[in-house]
């Protein structure tokens, strides 16, 4: 049978046109069971003995799911005990729509042939198909298409010629009105999760405790009703509301940022404060937000306020989160402030964690403490929380009632015991969704068969430089070695040098799946003791790494230059090289932990000075950047990978300035070389350590430098290094762009050819933009794994005592840098454990005034230094004040005695 759907669409010239679609019924789509003896299927896919273990069902009988059902208890379906499901064209379709991942993860289930899901076409089913009704949302059509698909496979099953008998279908929805409509065709009907929790037999203990929390309620509404889309989107175009990306504070979690990105640079940040305001929007949510009258306008709260994660009653939490509030209003009205009226695009994912039992005996309602302080608590119930006591676990999001102080959840899996470095690993991984999976087989097929050797018909494409005496300077132990130097005098009295990078784009050809996963991953991940490689390690620790006394494919970059360091000439070339040994010892700034050979704890933690041959090799590899983009912009101005770092807003150096000026320093920052200068010459008698404070400070005053795509952007520029134009070139063992950065030079000198991915401008752009999210997610992720190394360091040695320097100043707190560990900590004057003392904050300083004694930017001050262990999932490294005295706040000075070194082994 033939239907046709005829509906109007608007034109992008502001028309309407009138669409018309065929749509075909037909009444020969079999029902997938194996029952069945009336429809003509060749092999059923459900079975005839369909009976899960459940103590709801005891009965043979098949599953029917409806879309939010799919959608958030999806890890239920995986687990193995779950068959005969029938999956309906409708929550299919629907679930496309919504959430790619989700999809995927059922085209997967569907595709397991144990599993025994059956997919149903009911909206081509002449019996099944229903038109929306006049008035009906699309999404209570939906939902009332599968309530007679559900209504249609029971009787069919009835009126089947077969044994059929006792076999039943389960409409599984978590929707109250949904429930009650099919209760009302006389459906059998379950809460989904409350289903599963019943299961008997499950492989997983922990997918048991998995339970539906929609129900979990209160009668108070705590938020505002978030607006449909159809108003939010109104509101946007009339620009009474602004669209944005909701950014938590990690500090405060009564706030939050919200980043409105506007036409080319222009951009906005919108403030928000308070529970109500916040409504509901959880960290990376898209969300509306409408700006409160100027007169409400604050500043960002200077209190370091963290949600503990103990598990409080709503109404104390709220006279606690009011009385925040005002500690930290702010005088001046200094940010654009509003509140959240709707989500656009909620960002939820599995969430690491640990739980907080309840402290009520045999309660089943618990919340969970998310890793994350960004992501609010979640609460979820489990009738074993003994279970997962001290376990590391994954909890996702169902939803946040306006009327639940936390969102509602369901727990996902467990990851570990809390603590072990293996699991502390994994969940730092995990929380910065670092790829850190083996690489698949079908990566592996595309590496180079072993021996390898550089062939003729390599060398004659590529120039002969295995003459020249080429050197690369790293660090000892380093593998990864993708950069490498010469010097020499040419015959005319001139210098040639050159900067060799290894020719990774060789080796991963466009489009292959080793491309692919490079691609995803972005870059390499360095944590504490363990590199995550963006490629296998045949190329990144072997093939591609310029090791010395042995040849290797190089990309080189060559100037000529005068005795006043002048280019010349620029030329750049594929060549092989043989790289020579330089003894060469360099350092950084970072810091290093000397790890126990046998239990791989840290038994040692330092910082280390630069060396003038950092700065050498820095200086050439950052010439061969800048003249690599001018090539690659100069032969491809729509295409070319370039990296931009804007200039900070002026009121970013606020800090900066108001520090100097309290040691009568002056500082200009009119320009990245006015800023440098002055901080060149930023010195103050008898505080030698105050320049690197300096710098320390402006460094945070900084904006984040990104790649992006030259076609889609105007502003060039290179802030930090005052250059109109840069890219990287220099290191593609560990960093993707730089391999489309070789393809584009490759092209430019007709060393290789193109294809089309490389010269859209668009696939250019998003491809940056996943640059950008991985690189800022490996440097949370290796900033986590030094704080957990550090951690550990502190917790065999009870309490240190150090000294440091005030780095900031807040309302109340100081934050202390501890130069001799590279050490940021935060010694509290509000603790619960003591009277807090009479503390006076001056923002103009800043300064903060605690009892008789002002603390400002620079002091030097001596702390103790300890772990505070008592929250296994944050644990703390506390500071506390030992000098200056103030009594009723300083504690006195521990004795220390020195720790015996361990004697080294013979090995």
């Amino acid at each position: 049978m033939l239907k046709s759907k005829t509906f109007v669409k608007k034109t992008r010239s502001g028309g309407v046109m009138k669409i018309v679609r065929e749509h075909y019924l037909r009444d020969d789509i079999w029902c997938g069971s194996e029952v069945c003896a009336e429809c003509k299927q060749e092999s059923a896919v459900l079975q005839r003995d369909a009976c899960i273990e459940s103590n709801l069902c005891t009965y043979p009988h098949y599953l029917i799911p409806d879309t939010n059902v799919v959608l958030h208890q999806i890890d239920v379906l995986e687990d193995p005990v779950i068959r005969n499901v029938i999956i309906l064209q409708t929550v299919l379709q629907e679930v496309r729509h919504r959430s790619a991942p989700v999809y995927k993860r059922l085209k997967d289930i569907i595709h397991e042939k144990e599993k025994h899901f059956y997919t149903f076409t009911n909206e081509h089913h002449r019996d099944t198909f229903i038109e929306r009704e006049p008035g009906e949302s699309a999404n209570d059509r939906n939902d009332r298409a599968i309530r007679v698909a559900t209504k249609w496979y029971s009787q069919h099953l009835k009126t089947s010629e077969s044994d059929a008998e006792g076999l039943k279908v389960v409409l599984l929805t978590n929707d109250q009105g949904n429930t009650q409509k099919a209760e009302e065709s006389s459906l059998l009907v379950y809460k989904c999760m409350w289903s599963m929790f019943s299961i008997r037999g499950s492989t997983d203990p922990f997918k048991k405790l998995c339970v539906s929390t929609n129900e979990i309620t209160s009668s108070k509404v705590l938020f505002p009703e978030h607006l449909p889309l159809s108003r939010i989107q109104a509101g946007i175009k009339s620009g009474s509301f602004l669209q944005g990306s909701f950014r938590a504070s990690r500090d405060n979690y009564l706030e939050a940022t919200v980043f409105v990105q506007g036409e080319g640079e222009d951009s906005t940040e919108v403030l928000i404060q308070g529970l109500q305001n916040l409504n509901r929007a959880v960290h990376q949510d898209v969300v509306a937000v409408q700006l409160l009258p100027r007169n409400q306008w604050v500043a960002p709260s200077a209190v370091v306020l963290q949600d503990e994660g103990t598990a409080k009653d709503d109404d104390a939490e709220e006279e606690e989160e009011e009385k925040a509030l005002r500690i930290s209003a702010a005088e001046a009205a200094s940010k654009p402030t509003g509140k959240i009226v709707g989500i656009i695009k909620r960002s939820w994912r599995p969430y690491c964690g640990m739980l907080n039992a309840s402290q009520i005996k045999e309660s089943t309602r618990h919340l969970f403490t998310p890793a994350d302080r960004r992501i609010p608590r979640i609460r979820i119930e489990t009738r074993q929380s003994s279970t997962l006591a001290g376990q590391r676990i994954m909890v996702a999001i169902d939803g946040w009632p306006k009327h639940s102080r936390y969102p509602n959840g369901h727990f996902v899996r467990s990851l570990g015991s809390a603590g072990e470095k293996d699991t502390e690993q994994e969940v730092l991984l995990l929380e910065h969704d670092v790829p850190h999976q083996d690489f698949s087989q079908a990566v592996l097929s595309f590496l180079p068969k072993m021996p390898w050797a550089i062939t003729p018909e390599d060398m004659v494409k590529r120039e002969d430089l295995r003459h020249l005496t080429v050197c690369s300077v790293d660090p000892p132990g380093c593998t990864d070695i993708d950069d490498a130097l010469h010097c020499r005098e040419l015959d005319n009295g001139n210098l040639e040098v050159g900067v060799h990078i290894a020719d990774v784009s060789h080796f991963i050809r466009p489009g292959n799946a080793m491309d692919k996963e490079a691609a995803n991953r972005g870059t390499t991940v360095y944590l504490c003791g363990k590199r995550i490689d963006m490629v296998p390690e045949l190329l990144s620790s072997n093939l591609c790494s310029l090791r010395s006394n042995v040849e290797r494919m190089a990309f080189s970059c060559i100037w000529e230059m005068n005795d006043k360091a002048e280019i010349l000439k620029t030329r750049f070339t594929k060549s092989v090289i043989n790289s020579k040994v330089l003894a060469l010892t360099l350092s950084s700034l970072e810091v290093r932990f000397h790890i126990d050979s046998e239990t791989h704890d840290p038994i040692d933690l330092q910082t280390k000075e630069l060396m003038e041959t950092n700065s050498m090799v820095e200086e050439f590899m950052l010439l061969a950047n800048i003249s690599v983009a001018q090539k690659i912009y100069d032969e491809f101005p729509d295409c070319a990978m370039l990296r931009k770092h804007p200039a900070p807003p002026p009121s970013n150096y606020d800090i900066l300035l108001k520090a100097a000026k309290s040691k009568n320093v002056e500082i200009h920052t009119d320009s990245a070389k006015a800023l440098a200068d002055s901080l060149d010459g930023a010195k103050v008698d008898g505080f030698p350590y105050f320049n690197t404070l300096l710098r320390i400070l402006a460094t945070r005053c900084m904006m984040q430098a990104v790649y992006f795509c030259s076609g889609m952007d105007s502003d060039f520029h290179h802030y930090g290094l005052a250059s109109p134009i840069y890219t990287h070139f220099t290191s593609p063992i560990r960093r993707y762009a730089d391999i489309i950065v070789h393809r584009l030079l490759a092209v430019a000198i007709a060393a290789d050819s193109t294809y089309p991915d490389l010269m859209d401008k668009h696939k250019q752009s998003a491809l940056a933009n996943n640059l950008n999210y991985r690189h800022k997610m490996s440097q949370y992720a290796q900033r986590a794994s030094v704080a957990f190394h550090t951690q550990l360091f502190f917790k065999s040695r009870g309490i240190l005592n150090e000294a440091g320097y005030v780095l900031f100043v807040r309302k109340n707190a100081i934050i202390v840098l501890i130069p001799k560990f590279g050490l940021e900590g935060t010694v509290f004057f509000d603790t619960k454990d003591k009277a807090a003392p009479n503390l006076v904050f001056d923002e103009e300083g800043p300064t903060l005034k605690v009892e008789q004694h002002n603390f400002c930017i620079f002091d030097k001050v001596k702390v103790t230094i300890s772990l505070d262990a008592s929250n296994i999932q944050h644990q703390k490294i506390r500071m506390a004040l030992i000098d200056p005295v103030i009594p009723g706040v300083s504690v006195p000075a521990p004795d220390v005695e020195p720790q015996a070194k361990k004697p080294k082994l013979d090995r």
